[in-house]
């Protein structure tokens, strides 16, 4: 039987993993999305590039369902606080991505170009929306949430969803929505062929360095000036959790603590860029596959950055600092998480095979040809 501290860091890796999982797999037809009115020209172009991602777009929605599950039921407080903190914003996301399955549905069912270009700029919204405010809501774990707990465990949030919009925020922001639309930009060149090739290949040129960029400028801003969380008492991995039993102070550069304690871990923000930079060497010659795993790659090494760099801290809090979650206090109960590991353990596998061999029976371009041809049944 697994002691309860390994348990709870077993779980901080799978809900990353599943977090990684939506920006790679949603996260591309996100990038798509918001390519879509400006890699297509005309009205056929614009089928084409939404029949890329048409055979999977819903099933990739639901690692975000999955991992927002999974965190209600492994970091329950986690849940609780985030999603009150971040009602409004996430009230936001989820408008945009109604449009989605609306545009997708809907766009091409009737013959009127103001009908489809309408629905094309709302796919665009529902697209970049959401990968923008994901970013600005890891911009704002890092500068710290203001919350605080009553003695039930009851979560107040004492903030507002415009002191959501701050600079470092909006900055995460874009790194965001520029690493997906990358992301998209080398998956859709490998669905697509001929000028849409081209134009999604040159996509990758601005999304690409706008990435690298403003994934720099956020790790120096990180480095340089701003406050992370620092626990000063001692915690026990294997006790109760108990937020309210610690001390936490604020230092600036204490989320650059880990990488000085564990040098390796700096191999993580390399991958990033490394992953960000081999994928479009390879795009450029034309390795499109190649590219994609290298893209998922450099989303690896950006996301796994925030992550790296707060561990223990999940959710910290900026009102109270010694309220802030971590992994040792936020956790569900040692059944819970045993419990949930041996399901997760029988269906994740199926679930990860069964995507592999959709991704794979439904391989291939997608073409003018094809859209043609399916005038009735493409989206």
């Amino acid at each position: 039987m697994l002691d309860y501290a390994t348990l709870k860091v077993i779980w901080w890796l799978l809900i990353g993993v599943l977090l990684v999982g939506f920006a790679i797999m949603d996260g591309h037809d996100m990038g798509i999305g918001s390519l879509l009115p400006f890699v297509g020209r005309t009205d056929e172009e614009r089928r084409v590039i939404i029949n890329s991602i048409g055979a999977h777009w819903e099933g990739n929605q639901t690692w975000l369902i999955t991992g927002a599950g999974l965190i209600f039921a492994a970091w329950p407080q986690v849940y609780a606080t985030a999603f009150s903190g971040f009602y409004w914003a996430l009230l936001l996301v989820l408008w945009a991505m109604f449009f989605r399955p609306v545009g997708f549905k809907y766009r091409s069912l009737i013959h009127n170009q103001t009908w489809r270009t309408t629905w094309d700029w709302l796919l665009f919204v529902g697209s970049f929306v959401p990968a923008l405010l994901f970013g600005v809501a890891m911009g704002n774990i890092l500068l710290g949430v203001p919350f605080h707990f009553d003695d039930t465990l009851r979560p107040f949030y004492t903030g507002s969803f415009w002191g959501l919009l701050n600079p470092f925020a909006l900055l995460c922001g874009v790194v965001s929505a520029a690493m997906l639309v990358f992301h998209g930009g080398v998956y859709l060149m490998h669905r697509t062929e001929g000028v849409i090739y081209q134009r999604a290949r040159r996509s990758l040129i601005y999304s690409g360095l706008i990435a690298l960029l403003a994934f720099a400028a956020a790790g120096v801003w990180v480095a340089s000036g701003m406050e992370g969380y620092v626990i000063t008492s001692n915690i026990d991995p294997n006790g109760v959790a108990d937020p309210l039993h610690k001390t936490v102070a604020m230092q600036t550069g204490a989320w650059m603590l880990n990488y000085q304690r564990a040098p390796l871990t700096l191999l993580v923000p390399l991958l990033g860029f490394a992953g960000i930079l081999l994928a479009w060497l390879l795009a450029r010659v034309g390795k499109t596959l190649l590219a994609f795993v290298a893209s998922a790659l450099g989303v690896l090494g950006i996301i796994g950055t925030m992550a790296v760099s707060m561990f223990p801290v999940i959710l910290p809090s900026s009102s109270q600092p010694s309220m802030s979650l971590t992994v040792w206090d936020a956790s569900s109960s040692h059944f819970t998480l045993v419990v949930m590991l041996v399901v997760t353990g029988i269906l994740l596998p199926i679930v990860v095979s069964y995507t592999g061999w959709a991704f794979r029976i439904m391989r291939g371009k997608v073409t003018k040809e094809y859209v043609r041809e399916n005038e009735h049944s493409a989206y």
